[in-house]
């Protein structure tokens, strides 16, 4: 039984207009995004002290953890504004060539590979997104940025589609001079091999999460990311540590068996073909990150979560990363396919909901990434909150009946099991 309800709604609507946006104003054709007048008119509109670019470099970084995010909010530089690009179809986000002014300083072959695989696995992802919503269905919009000193990013949002409530799909690249208080906390994590200095840095990496309107379809998170420096006045070609992190995640409203089975199956696949024992240490590693510990929940069924990845040869973790970016289509979207028109209810859709309430209570409660860049002063919050569905609900003391699907669901996600 359940007792008074709550129903919140997280809407953040994006403001789709056929001229360039700032923040939800249409400036028209003589927009310059770099001038005194528009920075004046910015600042008229945006509380904080910080550029729009800048809260769209701090926002879209979050996720990369506390020592790269420390760095660019302390790193005050002059940066171009931001430009919103209204419904710009995926076909449009070029995998190999920077969009509209993007460019960046990638110096090493991994850097430049790990921003051509980010790229490119946002055009994939963002196109059988689409391709899901079929040709009346819902359209990304493109929300990029850039760094005059060397750091671009966009985030690819789809809102109210025909099958997806919401999806966001983001990239961030950045390259820059490595801050002494970033260097300080990885040498106290006894990070080999940053004893001299000064470094330059470099950060690629690609989140995403999508939100199916159908209860019976399943939420899906994802990103992988590569991180390196190299000395400034040394070889720009050889980075002096570097490592990797990254995974995925299912987390469905109600449980199809093998749903969680063929999204374990395939990245299991991705796992195996470079080493067998990364599986099942990823796997725990995930069911014991995405713990919803005030609840004695999981988020939903797991997948795979690894940091720090540095055990091998870099090229060899690429291919691994690689092959785990370019599962992620052939992991979500045939589940999808079968859920997204089965018939449901009103019930069905309430559950739906108070199961998002555990997502977002997991993302603003646990989650590393969101926590720091909510506690960040001049902070994007539309970047950080992209991962929050549209919709959640919270009622007092809920209890799903004994025996019923939903209460099948709660059992797995509090006593985690081993799906391949």
């Amino acid at each position: 039984m359940s007792g008074p309800m709550t129903h919140i709604t997280a809407s953040s609507r994006l403001l789709a207009t056929n001229s360039r946006c700032r923040y939800g104003w249409s400036p028209g054709p003589q927009f310059k995004p770099n001038s005194a007048r528009t920075r004046a008119m910015a600042s008229a509109v945006t509380p904080s002290s910080k550029t729009p670019s800048q809260q769209a470099v701090l926002g879209a970084t979050a996720a990369f953890g506390l020592s790269v995010g420390a760095w660019l909010y302390m790193n005050q530089t002059k940066q171009r504004g931001i430009e919103c690009e209204a419904a710009i179809p995926s076909p449009r986000i070029s995998p190999d060539v920077p969009s509209k002014g993007e460019t960046t300083t990638t110096e090493t072959e991994m850097s430049r590979k790990m921003e051509q695989l980010v790229r490119r696995l946002q055009q994939e992802i963002t196109t059988a997104v689409e391709e899901l919503e079929g040709p009346d269905g819902g359209k990304f919009f493109r929300d990029s940025w850039v760094r005059e000193e060397g750091g671009v990013g966009a985030s690819c949002v789809l809102q109210e589609g025909k099958v997806f409530e919401k999806a966001g799909v983001n990239i961030s690249i950045i390259a820059s001079k490595a801050p002494e208080g970033m260097l300080k906390h990885m040498r106290a994590r006894k990070r080999q091999g940053i004893d001299k200095g000064p470094y330059n840095m470099f950060v690629a990496g690609i989140s995403l999460v999508m939100h199916p309107h159908n209860p019976m379809a399943p939420t899906v998170h994802a990103n992988y990311r590569y991180f390196e420096l190299v000395e400034e006045n040394g070889d720009h070609s050889k980075p002096v540590a570097s490592w990797f992190g990254g995974g995925c995640d299912l987390t469905p409203s109600y449980l199809f068996e093998e749903d969680a089975v063929h999204f374990h199956q395939t990245i299991k696949n991705a796992c195996d073909a470079h080493d067998p024992a990364y599986y099942p240490k990823f796997k725990k590693w995930c069911d014991d990150y995405f713990d919803v510990k005030h609840r004695g929940e999981r988020r939903g069924v797991g997948g795979i979560f690894f940091d720090d990845l540095e055990d091998r040869p870099a090229d060899e973790i690429f291919e691994f990363v690689k092959d785990c970016g370019g599962s992620v289509v052939q992991q979500y979207v045939p589940i999808v396919k079968k859920r997204m028109n089965m018939p449901y209810t009103e019930e069905n859709k309430k559950w739906q909901q108070l199961r998002r309430g555990r997502y977002v209570e997991f993302n603003l409660v646990h989650d590393r990434g969101t926590k720091f860049g909510l506690a960040t002063p001049g902070v994007r919050i539309e970047s950080v909150l992209m991962s929050l569905p549209l919709t959640a609900r919270w009622e007092y003391c809920h209890t799903p009946v004994e025996g019923s699907p939903e209460a099948k669901l709660l059992e797995v996600l509090r006593n985690p099991r081993e799906w391949v």
